[in-house]
């Protein structure tokens, strides 16, 4: 098998760019390894690129690069484009591809490039961002435009590809600019991959969980009260609840205290902690009396002033703080996705302070609270070691210490890793965690960040076992990351068929005549008293739509009340998770729901 590209000093390198510079390296296939498929996606991107210039003329290009989701590219034309054009866009990238075009490079200066785009301002604004003195253009057959690479050697060998969606998309991601037109898309190298992908994406749509929240009235979001700001409904918050609970009960059990730090904290405290000046674009400002406060983003400088309030000694550690803490960062309203991308959110935050010598063991015992939790849900989950990202605070020694801590604490225990160059928090390395839900996809959710630098900056100390004063160590820790995306996760992890022990509703009661009523009232009471919420379906309807109804809050029991179930003191049970049909006395039945909440302890 042929080769696309080379990888050279861990950098992917096209094979005429190897060849001029006479780089050797690992040769890379045609295959859906994640090097080959970002040359693949790349250069599908510049043939969705062609298509589009020869079907639209006029069209001027901003950027195109691989994403998680596949590719895309941003343009500009004066025609109007919707969803309906992308076959037709498909179909010319086709055509272009029988024609094999190889795919070439060249380079110009800057100054020649400025010139050549002169009067293309998405050129010219792309050129912008470019610090180096030339630039490289990539071209096929007619079609050219500025790229860094790297490139497949022609367009013959793109074959399976989908155009996914269209989009609008501002100019730099800058709500100011100007809005242009964004096409998504996905290629393979195989078929059948494709074909697996695309099964994926039309159940991932099934499941989207603003639909399906949107159906069992779990939380909405309102024009007037703003972009990113979820409101919850009674179902959603019932469901919240649960969750925080749940979570509640298994930090106390691990020797967490509850705490909670103010929503606003003066400006001075986060240039202490370096939030001002390495997280300043992602916050909300306030002024009060002519004083500045930043309205928290991270519940961390909180939990450091609850370590200050009193002095501690090496006896007293590990002492660890959680709080469900509600925090407001700034987001472009072209990223905000329902629950998953949002203005405010509640993290399950904690933060551990420790000795050096207990880092081992404390981060052990975090990565055993996420295994409790994530095989609860039943997701896979892989562990990621986050590195010094460029922005960041302290000095490369600490960050080499930090960081062979979290890697010594994996190795030693034996737990698998993956390493993210640069991924880390500006404070401080991270174990990030990955989870694959019940159709294959991968989401960001807990991490585990190790944080020499925000001790030193605020001059954090315990007292020794000699009384000397010694700098602590704090982990920041979220597992579930935000309760809000976290959420919109299992909803589309289980398509809305939540287990009992967290649905927003583990009943619906639907007595068949209003006779029945009160026996329904009866029971929905006796529910509550263990825990479980229930919803009595009465309306004046018939009773296969009253059934329907309840039906489609993916409630899962669902119980009918008759003379007969009256009578005896029994219920006429339907399990929608296991589509069993059966009777049970009232005792039974209580006895029953009760044992299904309490099965899951964390």
């Amino acid at each position: 098998m042929n080769a696309i590209a080379i990888k050279h000093n861990n950098e992917i390198i096209d094979l005429q760019t190897a060849e001029e510079l006479g780089f050797e390296g690992e040769q890379i296939h045609l295959d859906n390894s994640e090097d080959s498929l970002e040359v693949l996606r790349h250069s599908t991107a510049h043939l969705m690129a062609q298509a589009v210039k020869s079907l639209y003329p006029d069209a001027k290009f901003y950027v195109g690069p691989t994403v998680k989701e596949g590719f895309y590219y941003d343009f500009k034309t004066e025609s109007e484009v919707g969803e309906g054009d992308l076959k037709k866009i498909e179909k010319q990238m086709l055509s272009f591809a029988k024609k094999k075009y190889p795919i070439e490079k060249y380079e110009i200066s800057m100054d020649e490039a400025k010139e050549k785009f002169k009067d293309d301002h998405l050129k010219l604004a792309v050129m912008e961002r470019i610090p180096d003195d030339t630039v490289s253009i990539y071209k096929q057959g007619e079609f050219e435009d500025l790229c860094r690479g790297p490139h497949l050697p022609n367009i013959g060998l793109i074959r399976y590809f989908k155009l996914t969606k269209l989009s609008g998309a501002y100019l730099g991601g800058d709500s100011k600019n100007e809005m242009l037109t964004r096409i998504y898309g996905i290629a393979f190298a195989d078929k059948e991959s494709l074909k697996n992908h695309m099964t994926m994406l039309h159940e991932a749509e099934k499941r989207d969980h603003r639909k399906i929240g949107g159906e069992m009235k779990l939380f909405t979001f309102r024009e007037e009260v703003g972009a990113g700001f979820p409101i919850w409904l009674p179902a959603g918050g019932r469901l919240r609840a649960r969750l925080e609970s749940l979570l509640f009960k298994a930090h106390r059990k691990r020797g967490y205290e509850p705490v909670r730090g103010p929503e606003m904290l003066k400006s001075d405290l986060w240039r202490t902690s370096g939030h001002y000046q390495n997280y300043g674009e992602n916050m909300y400002f306030s002024t009060i009396d002519d004083v500045e406060f930043g309205i928290k983003p991270m519940n961390c400088v909180g939990h450091i002033k609850v370590y200050e309030d009193e002095l501690h000694s090496y006896r007293d550690l590990p002492i660890k703080y959680f709080e469900y803490g509600v925090v407001h960062r700034h987001e472009f309203t072209g990223a905000l996705h329902g629950l998953f991308r949002v203005r405010e959110f509640t993290q399950d935050d904690a933060h551990i302070f420790c000795t050096t010598e207990q880092i081992e063991e404390q981060i052990i015992e975090v990565v055993d609270f996420v295994d409790k939790i994530m095989s609860t849900f039943e997701f896979d989950y892989k562990m990621m070691i986050s590195t010094k990202p460029e922005k960041a605070v302290g000095n490369d020694e600490v960050w080499e210490v930090s960081t062979q801590a979290l890697k010594n604490a994996m190795e030693k225990n034996s737990l698998p890793y993956e390493i993210d160059e640069g991924g880390g928090a500006f404070y401080g390395p991270k174990i990030d965690i990955k989870i694959t839900d019940a159709i294959g996809r991968e989401w960001q959710c807990g991490t585990i960040q190790l944080d020499f630098n925000l001790p030193e900056r605020f001059a954090l100390e315990y007292n020794g076992e000699d009384n000397d004063k010694i700098q602590p160590v704090m982990i920041h820790r979220a597992i579930l990351g935000s309760f809000e995306r976290f959420i919109g996760i299992l909803t589309e992890h289980y398509a809305g068929e939540f287990p009992m022990f967290i649905a927003p509703t583990q009943v619906a009661i639907v007595p068949i005549a209003d006779t029945h009523h009160e026996y329904a009232k009866e029971l929905a009471d006796k529910l509550i008293d263990i825990n479980a919420d229930s919803e009595i379906y009465s309306k004046n309807d018939s009773l296969n739509k009253r059934i329907r109804t309840a039906e489609k809050t993916r409630v899962p029991m669902l119980v009918i009340i008759g003379d007969e179930e009256v009578e005896g003191k029994t219920v006429a049970i339907r399990d929608r998770r296991t589509r069993e049909q059966y009777n049970l006395s009232e005792e039974e039945f209580l006895k029953l729901i009760q044992t299904k909440i309490n099965e899951v302890n964390f």
